[in-house]
C-alpha cells in the first residue's frame, strides 16, 4: 500500500468516535499528533479525561479503523490531560484545584453522600487526582464512609489545615473538627463561614478534580457555593420516587438561576435485586430520574440499584469502588465518572487570570 498523507489519515480516523464526548476523534481535536516512521503509522491521542479503563478499547478502535483501510502497521499512545473548565464570573479560584464538581439532592435520604464518595473514588481509580470536601456542616457523614473518622487534620505553621487521607483521596470535613456525636446547632452565617474556611484554609494539593458532598436542600450552602465558590458543574441524585424527583426539579432549577453547569442527573435506589432469589423489584418505582432528565434536557449519568452491600460498604469505611472494584455496581459509578468528566470538557476552558509575558 502507498503511504497515506496525515490529511487521508485524519479521515480515517475521523470515522473514530469517543463513547463519552459523543464526537470524533479528529474534529474533537483528542488526536495530538500523527506520523509516518518507517511504514508504521503512530497516533498520539490526549484525552481531556480521566479514563484508564477506555483506554484499550479505543486504541482497539483506531487500529481497526486504519486496518480497515489497508494500514497493517500502526501504533497508539493515549494520554491525558485535565484542564481547568470556566466557572461563575468573579468567583477566586482555590489554589492547586483545577475543577469543582457540586453533588447535590433536593431531600435527603436519596443517597446523595454514598454516591459523592464512590464517585470520588471512581474518578481517582481511573487515572484522576481527587479531593473530597463534606460541605454538610450538619450532617457530615464523609469521615464515617471513608473509614477515617477517628484522625484529626494537623495544621502547617501558617495555620493551615492538612486535608486528611481517605484510601489515598485527600478529603476534609467538619466531621474532623468536632465530635462525632456533638450536634451542630450553628445559624447560617456560621455554616457557610466554616464551609469557606473549610475550602480555603485546606492545602490541597494537585487536585483534578474536587468533589463537594453538599447538605440536601437549597439553603444557605448551596447559595454560598454558588457565591463564593467556583464552581465547574454539577450532579442532582434522586430516587425514582415522585416526591423525591419533585425536589430535585427544584435543586436543578436552582443550579439553572444561579448559572452553574448541571453535568447530569444519577437515578440512585433504582431497582432492588434480591440477594437470596435474584428477584427484580422497584420499590421506589423506576425510571424516574430519566424521564426528569429528558424533560429537563439535562444528561442522563446513569441508575445505581438499591443494594445492601452499597449501604454495608460505606458504613464499614470502605466504599464499593474500593473494596469490590471489579463488581457490577463499581462498573456503573466508574463509567458515571467517566461520563461526568468527559461532559466538563465540553465547557470552555477557565482563562488565566495572568498574561502570557514574554521577554526577548
Amino acid at each position: 500500500m502507498a503511504d497515506l498523507t496525515k490529511d487521508q489519515i485524519e479521515k480515517i480516523l475521523s470515522s473514530v468516535n469517543d463513547a463519552y464526548t459523543e464526537q470524533d476523534i479528529i474534529s474533537s481535536n483528542t488526536v495530538d499528533s500523527i506520523s509516518v516512521d518507517d511504514g508504521c503509522v503512530k497516533v498520539n491521542v490526549v484525552l481531556g479525561y480521566p479514563a484508564n479503563s477506555y483506554h484499550a478499547k479505543l486504541e482497539s478502535d483506531i487500529i481497526n479503523a486504519l486496518k480497515s483501510s489497508g494500514v497493517s502497521n500502526s501504533k497508539v499512545i493515549i494520554d491525558t490531560k485535565i484542564a481547568s473548565y470556566s466557572t461563575q464570573k468573579g468567583v477566586e479560584a482555590i489554589p492547586e484545584v483545577k475543577n469543582i464538581i457540586a453533588i447535590a439532592s433536593g431531600k435527603g435520604g436519596v443517597g446523595k453522600s454514598t454516591t459523592a464518595v464512590n464517585l470520588a473514588l471512581a474518578l481517582q481509580s481511573l487515572g484522576a487526582k481527587v479531593a473530597l470536601l463534606d460541605a454538610d456542616i450538619y450532617g457530615p457523614s464523609q469521615p464515617r464512609m471513608l473509614g477515617v473518622s477517628k484522625l484529626k487534620p494537623e495544621t502547617t505553621g501558617e495555620g493551615k489545615l492538612l486535608p486528611i487521607l481517605g484510601h489515598g483521596m485527600q478529603c476534609m470535613s467538619i466531621g474532623f473538627l468536632v465530635d462525632e456525636g456533638s450536634p451542630m446547632i450553628w445559624r447560617g452565617p456560621m455554616v457557610t463561614q466554616a464551609l469557606e474556611q473549610m475550602l480555603r484554609d485546606t492545602l490541597w494539593r494537585c487536585i483534578d478534580y474536587m468533589i463537594i458532598d453538599l447538605p440536601p436542600g437549597t439553603g444557605d450552602t448551596q447559595l454560598t457555593l454558588s457565591q463564593k465558590i467556583p464552581v465547574s458543574g454539577s450532579i442532582i441524585v434522586t430516587t425514582p420516587q415522585d416526591i423525591a424527583l419533585i425536589d430535585a426539579n427544584k435543586g436543578l432549577k436552582m443550579f439553572e438561576k444561579v448559572n452553574i453547569p448541571i453535568l447530569g442527573i444519577i437515578e440512585n435506589m433504582s431497582l432492588h435485586i434480591c440477594s437470596k432469589c435474584q428477584h427484580e423489584e422497584a420499590i421506589f418505582g423506576s425510571g424516574g430520574g430519566e424521564s426528569m432528565a429528558k424533560d429537563t434536557k439535562v444528561n442522563f449519568l446513569g441508575a445505581l440499584p438499591l443494594e445492601i452491600d452499597i449501604r454495608t460498604d460505606v458504613d464499614e469505611g470502605t466504599p464499593t469502588v474500593v473494596k469490590s472494584p471489579e463488581s457490577r455496581v463499581a462498573e456503573i459509578y466508574k463509567e458515571i465518572a467517566m461520563k461526568v468528566s468527559a461532559k466538563l470538557t465540553q465547557q470552555e476552558k477557565a482563562v488565566s487570570a495572568f498574561p502570557s509575558i514574554t521577554i526577548e
